[in-house]
């Protein structure tokens, strides 16, 4: 969502000099161009405002600090404000060992459901004992959407009907804690095209009665400016305490979200990252303003491997690594998420490639065909693939021998690559790491 804004800032701060000390033509020049950036990603004009004033005020003056130049000294202030415009430290819901019980508000298509669902997976996992409440009375394909969300996830739903009021509602949801305890309930509340008195009424009404002590509103990150607003009048009238931003890995301009926090002075709890229901991401403002920079998020990649469980990298030392080992990585990573969303999570990485880039992921099922059609002997030792072999297992994979090739060159670089991955799994992860260099992928059929 952020890459054209940050590349612009990137650019921007690439062009501060390397002087002893930053000057007041230089800050000034450069922050021009920081707000003008802001604005033409959709942030609010004044937040971008008052974002610029903040950082030419750190930024005038300011001697070099340590073995940083002048630019460095830029980025890292330009860095800092935009982690605390993002909320600062990272804030989660409140949860108590029992009677917590959450409102998800929201317009229609901001993926208020979706989200109730994704939550529910999400804190089940942590070990929560979770309950959806179906209290979307509007739309009675949001009642059962949650149901058929509820069964994927593996938790019990109550569904409100209609006509039913708020004082029904709560005597149902008691009886049926009495006898299934839960310590997180979920409700999906009532949503509408546009905000109405109406609709806020309803909420009002359901939020007085059942007193949850968490209200989430949900934020479509696609609705731009428009969704500062709605989150103002909602805040308004049932007092949020914290956003779900959705839909983050859209191609909007993302600064909406950028300036989310500082409108409403809610934080953002969660950030939607596709549709799956494992793409619900607690929301990080270091991190987040870490990939903006093009500074990569090497933590989120290490838990994207930890909670991938990679324990097979472990098996062989890097230089016994076989197409056996590589058919098995690879099967791996892809739990890890889609490549091309990996690779932008390693600093620098952002910069190295090109604008809107993408992984054609049925380049990992043409591999796993290559290697599938090899014999054991053949992937325990590739060496002994010769011109005869290759045009054998092309055939038998439907690909050409020079796609053969680019697997077996590709396989020499990918023991480097399990080499960063084994550090990302194992203890002090991360440390001392170089990156390699990213491996070659056989190229789609067709291109």
């Amino acid at each position: 969502m952020f890459e054209s804004l940050g590349n612009k800032l990137q650019d921007i701060l690439d062009r501060v000099g390397r002087e002893s000390k930053l000057t007041e033509a230089q800050v000034k020049t450069a922050m021009r161009e920081i707000r003008m950036a802001l604005l033409e990603a959709d942030v609010n004009f004044g937040v971008a405002k008052e974002f610029v004033a903040r950082v030419s005020e750190k930024a005038v003056g300011q001697e070099v600090m340590g073995s940083l130049n002048a630019g460095q000294t830029v980025v890292k202030l330009v860095h800092d404000e935009l982690v605390e415009t993002l909320g600062g430290q990272a804030a989660q819901p409140t949860l108590t060992n029992e009677g917590n019980l959450w409102f998800m508000v929201g317009l229609q298509g901001a993926g208020k459901t979706t989200s109730t669902g994704k939550l529910a997976a999400f804190y089940k996992g942590k070990g929560r004992r979770v309950l959806l409440v179906a209290a979307d009375t509007q739309r009675p394909a949001a009642r059962d959407q949650l149901e058929v969300l509820a069964k994927q996830v593996g938790v019990p739903v109550l569904k409100v009907a209609d006509g039913e009021t708020p004082q029904e509602t709560r005597r149902r949801l008691d009886e049926h804690l009495r006898a299934d305890f839960r310590d997180l309930v979920i409700v999906d509340t009532a949503g509408r095209l546009q905000i109405d008195e109406a609709l806020m009424d309803q909420l009002s009404d359901l939020q007085t009665e059942l007193k949850p002590t968490e209200t989430l509103l949900v934020v479509d990150a696609m609705t731009g400016q428009e969704a500062l607003n709605v989150a103002q009048t909602f805040d308004a009238r049932v007092k949020l305490s914290g956003l779900v931003i959705t839909k983050m890995d859209g191609d909007a301009r993302g600064g909406a979200s950028l300036s989310a926090r500082s409108v409403t002075g809610k934080p953002i709890y969660f950030a939607g990252t596709s549709e799956k229901l494992a793409g619900l991401e607690p929301f990080y403002p270091d991190r987040v303003a870490g990939r903006i920079l093009g500074m990569g998020d090497v933590m989120g990649l290490i838990e994207r491997a930890q909670q991938a469980d990679l324990k097979a990298m472990e098996v062989k030392k890097p230089g016994d690594f076989d197409l056996e080992d590589l058919l098995t990585q690879l099967r791996q990573i892809r739990k890890m998420g889609p490549l091309g969303d990996l690779m932008k999570l390693i600093p620098g990485m952002s910069r190295a490639l090109p604008e809107g880039f993408t992984v054609d992921e049925k380049q990992i099922q043409r591999i796993d065909a290559m290697i599938s059609s090899m014999t054991a002997k053949e992937r325990h030792n590739p060496k002994i693939i010769d011109g005869r072999r290759r045009k054998r297992i092309a055939a038998g994979s439907g690909v050409t021998v020079q796609d053969i090739n680019k697997l077996l060159k590709m396989h020499e670089q990918m023991k480097e690559m399990m080499k960063m991955l084994q550090k990302f799994s194992g203890p002090g992860a991360g440390r001392g790491m170089k990156l390699p260099r990213q491996p070659n992928l056989p190229p789609s059929r067709g291109r």
